[in-house]
């Protein structure tokens, strides 16, 4: 069956792919990861030759204003940023990302987008309905959006992690049928991997319940990411129940990508279950009050 199900993949047209900050960036310095980024941007290039439609949602701007002004050298790389600072930082390293990113994009004569969104395009009707109307005329152009969260205004990535609500939100918005969250991790284990041995891989996740749900740890491999498996299984719940699979998989290689259109057994596949009920926005609400 899960040869079956990969091969259905082939068929998507419509691809969210989402990056944290800590797939763009060298641990060892915080600076970017030229070589990694090359290698994304060149798949999704790729994709969007093959006559998809790609849509990429990227973290990285607060660490790339951290880096920019020498801030962990300042104050320290253990002590915790003030909201103000966060939301300084991304003010200085959003531009700086997305110059890293148009100057690879042109190499493949591949034109971007900056959409920066926050929690009031998705909770708010004609916000979202604006958001959705943006997008359509960005795909009709042949262009693929950069999305990212508007964190010097809002606060949002900053309390949900690392912009995996985001991506999920983006491809319901937008009516994708798949969504692919590059990570740390090669998928969904019944328990983290890192600190338990007997932790087992899941491969496809038919229905995502609250078993699964409980799988989440809130912890992340990274000091550079905010985002764990709860905040990624929380955007399963967004994408799966708004009618788009997705895939966890480990960043650590980017060709994965080409490997995952190809139909290929990577990363844990969570099946789509259309859910008439669920509605976005409230849902959205719902994880900002917690």
């Amino acid at each position: 069956m899960n040869e079956t199900l990969r091969e259905r993949i082939k068929d998507k047209k419509r691809i969210v792919v989402k990056i944290g900050s800590s797939s763009l960036q060298h641990a060892e310095t915080g600076d970017f990861d030229y070589i990694r980024i090359e290698k994304l941007i060149r798949e999704l290039c790729d994709i969007r030759n093959q006559g998809k439609e790609v849509v990429l949602v990227t973290s990285g701007a607060v660490a790339a204003g951290k880096k920019a002004v020498h801030i962990s050298e300042i104050k320290g790389s253990k002590v915790p940023l003030t909201t103000a600072e966060k939301q300084a930082c991304a003010a200085i390293g959003q531009g700086k990302l997305m110059m890293v990113y148009e100057k690879f994009f042109s190499e493949y004569n591949q034109i971007i987008a900056q959409v920066l969104m926050t929690r009031n395009t998705v909770v708010n009707d004609l916000n979202r309905y604006n958001a959705t109307n943006t997008f359509q005329e960005l795909f009709k152009m042949g262009v693929i959006p950069i999305v990212n969260e508007n964190d010097t205004v809002s606060t949002y990535e900053i309390e949900f992690g690392d912009n995996d609500t985001l991506s999920a939100c983006v491809a319901s918005i937008i009516g994708a049928d798949l969504l692919i969250l590059l990570s740390d991790i090669d998928g969904l284990y019944t328990d983290d991997p890192r600190t338990c041995k007997d932790a087992k891989f899941i491969e496809v996740v038919e229905t995502l319940d609250d078993e699964h749900m409980n799988m989440g740890k809130e912890s992340t491999g990274s000091n550079v990411g905010t985002g764990g498996m709860g905040t990624k299984l929380i955007a399963g719940q967004i994408a799966t129940r708004t009618g788009c699979d997705m895939i966890i998989c480990n960043s650590k290689d980017i060709g994965i990508l080409h490997r995952i259109m190809d139909g290929e057994n990577e990363g844990t596949l969570f099946l789509s279950h259309v859910d008439e009920n669920f509605k976005l926005p409230e849902y959205v609400e719902s994880l900002h009050r917690k």
